[in-house]
């Protein structure tokens, strides 16, 4: 089973639906604590929009999002302070209920967690998406 992660930071909208296309994705999983964006097209409804229309669901799951502290320390470059904060919030059941909805959607069909940051590295997707290869031996792509 593979799991893929995207960001959009420096990309456009045709550009990541492409991508995602390209990589036979059928779901998004939005992985963001806000679903807007300054980006153009980003925001959650046109974002929705623009992915069916592609042949390409959406589900936003909020609570796998990064709370405002770590957003904070995200935009400040304390990346491991914001893993840190992260690694807090998903002990919490909400966001561990929302990981098992995550897991079971992308067991049934090929998915992408998407967030706003281009490297994987810094962005919490990765910690998601490496608790998600631990649980389910999901091989991780990133897009």
């Amino acid at each position: 089973m593979k799991l893929a992660t995207i960001g959009y930071e420096t990309s456009t909208l045709p550009a990541v639906i492409q991508r995602l296309k390209d990589a036979d994705v059928k779901v998004v999983i939005d992985v963001r604590a806000v679903a807007a964006s300054r980006k153009a097209g980003f925001s959650k409804t046109l974002l929705a929009n623009s992915l069916q229309e592609a042949g390409v669901d959406y589900v936003h799951l909020q609570k796998l999002g990064t709370p405002k502290p770590g957003r904070d320390a995200a935009r400040n470059g304390q990346i491991q302070k914001m893993h840190d904060i992260f690694n807090i919030h998903m002990e919490e059941p909400e966001p561990q209920m929302q990981l098992g909805e995550a897991i079971d959607i992308a067991k049934a069909r090929k998915a992408a967690l998407l967030c706003y940051e281009d490297d994987h590295h810094g962005c919490h997707r990765s910690i998601l998406a490496d608790e998600m290869r631990k649980r389910e031996g999901f091989e991780i792509e990133n897009l």
